[in-house]
């Protein structure tokens, strides 16, 4: 029986040590602006976003579902947390993990907002959510919450 129940720890403390460790890129804006000028052939679609937005977080299963849908046919999404980054290992990291997202998630850690959100889009108010979708030079920007269809919309236009 002894043996039994060490195996069972054993086991256990395996199962914790084999899964992947889930990590975010922190980059402020210098380091991230470089998402948004990418000529390379693939459709982006980066959505800026936060935990504490609930238009933000209901909007999240449209950009999955696209993740899941296009990313063999070059589609690249790219979800921008513009959470505090005190929040990331208490929070962020938990909620990505609840909701199961796919698509990469970038934690944008430079909160001054009004010296970079004209460099996203001269239209952008900084409201979240808004959503940048661009192939080359041709951009499409949306401020306010997106279903799939609308997403859908966005994206086929630059494939």
């Amino acid at each position: 029986m002894k043996i039994y129940y060490k195996l069972l720890i054993i086991l256990f403390l395996f199962s914790f040590s084999a899964s992947p460790k889930l990590e975010i890129k922190i980059l402020n804006f210098d380091q991230f602006k470089s998402y948004l000028h990418k000529d390379d052939g693939q459709v982006y679609v980066i959505n800026f976003w936060a935990t504490w937005c609930k238009p933000c977080v209901e909007e999240l299963p449209a950009f999955e579902k696209l993740n899941a849908e296009y990313r063999q046919n070059g589609v690249k999404v790219i979800l921008v947390s513009l959470d505090e980054i005190e929040l990331v290992e208490t929070k962020l990291k938990s909620f990505i993990s609840k909701k199961g997202l796919k698509s990469e998630v970038i934690l944008l850690d430079d909160p001054d907002f009004n010296s970079w959100i004209n460099q996203v889009n001269l239209k952008w108010t900084g409201a979240i959510p808004a959503t940048l979708v661009y192939k080359g030079k041709n951009s499409s920007f949306h401020e306010g919450s997106l279903d799939y269809k609308q997403l859908l919309k966005m994206v086929k236009s630059k494939l």
